[in-house]
């Protein structure tokens, strides 16, 4: 029990030093705590959608379009069970970036049938489908703008151009925690009318076809025969999972992935520096201490243990300090990335895994001095000045 009181004893003796080196881990911990939490929420949404879905799209880029007709060829291929059509809106509510949301056309007017993971009370969809001008947003966005059924909508079209108008006629939730609640749907043929009238060279055109397959197994054999239809046409199609679609609508979303986790990792170097440095400065100023411990007999196991304990002592209190802001700190990230992320909820393995590093960093930290202290002899080590 006495070593545990010198210990503590030790840790605090510099207080400043040691509560700057507390509050450092904290916020990397919270930092790494937050960035991991961001990226199980993304990836949580990635995995619920269904495979047996399929997005077929212009094999030269997302800004293409295909023809509406492709929809009949493509309900001929094998293993096909459905198709419906979308188009990108990309409207801005109030005509202000910072009110940004997914926002598309869906078509034909059942099309919303095949997303199974939005669930909308069936007089709301019936009421959808009765109103050419009707649309269906996520609970989400829903209660950021605190929207009723009802409400007209205005999105200011940022591709198509002019101030568009929609009826909220549905509210869907999430079939499962983490699906996606930020969207805004509507009738595809409003859009085209509409296109058709102000540009009529691009209506009849989609963004995207969205392909329900019987068998996900058979997904790879069904994208081949789907692109194989259109392989000599003008517009030929690429057609792959809505997973790997999703992934890579929003450009350059792998990279930033990839950043996010370089900078969590690089976070867990500067817990490490920051404690090496101050072992290092403690173990230091204390030579002349282990050194008149060992020479009343003190062993190097002993020793050893006061410089590790005071090292973890002080990345259990850091890494302890960081977890419980890593919830608020969370909370406040998913509020305001609520239109992106749906669910920011930290995972018990994130808080075991920061924990874990946090005390690792710990007993790293306390190599070089434990070394430092064990290997210096007795006569240097009481002749030396911290």
């Amino acid at each position: 029990m006495w070593v545990l009181r010198l210990i503590a004893k030790n840790a605090a003796r510099h207080k400043l030093r040691t509560l700057l080196t507390v509050l450092g881990l904290a916020v990397a911990i919270v930092a790494f705590g937050v960035i991991t939490t961001a990226l199980n929420a993304w990836n949580t949404q990635i995995e619920l959608i269904p495979p047996d879905r399929l997005v077929t799209r212009h094999a030269v880029s997302y800004t293409f379009s295909l023809p509406i007709s492709y929809k009949d060829r493509i309900e001929q291929v094998p293993g096909v069970e459905r198709v419906a059509y979308a188009n990108w809106f990309g409207g801005l509510y109030q005509n202000d970036p910072k009110n940004f949301f997914a926002n598309y056309a869906i078509g034909p007017e059942n099309g919303i049938e095949l997303y199974p993971e939005f669930v909308v009370p069936e007089d709301q969809k019936r009421a959808y489908y009765e109103d050419r001008t009707g649309c269906i947003a996520g609970q989400k966005i829903v209660d950021k703008f605190g929207w009723k059924i009802g409400d007209v909508i205005r999105l200011t079209g940022q591709i198509y151009p002019g101030d568009w108008d929609f009826t909220l006629r549905g509210i869907y939730r999430g079939a499962e925690v983490g699906t996606d609640e930020t969207s805004l749907i509507f009738h595809w043929k409003y859009l085209d009318e509409r296109i058709g009238q102000m540009y009529p060279g691009w209506s009849g055109q989609a963004g995207w076809f969205v392909v329900k397959i019987a068998d996900p197994s058979a997904s790879a054999a069904v994208c081949a025969a789907i692109d194989d239809l259109f392989r000599n046409s003008s517009a030929q199609t690429l057609t792959e999972t809505e997973k790997a679609f999703t992934i890579g609508f929003i450009s350059g979303l792998d990279a930033i992935i990839v950043m996010l986790k370089v900078i969590s990792y690089l976070i867990l170097g500067v817990i490490f520096l920051v404690l090496a440095n101050t072992m290092l400065m403690s173990a230091r100023e204390r030579i002349n201490e282990y050194t008149l411990l060992k020479t009343l007999g003190f062993g190097s196991f002993r020793v050893a243990g006061l410089i590790v304990g005071e090292s973890l002592i002080i990345a259990a209190l850091g890494g302890t300090i960081g977890i419980l802001l890593t919830f608020p700190a969370a909370d406040a990230l998913g509020r305001a990335m609520s239109t992106f992320i749906t669910v920011m909820a930290v995972k018990s393995g994130t808080l075991i895994m920061a924990m874990v590093f946090a005390l690792l960093v710990g007993i790293l930290s306390a190599v070089v001095p434990t070394i430092r202290a064990l290997r210096i002899s007795i006569v240097e080590g009481l002749r030396h000045i911290g």
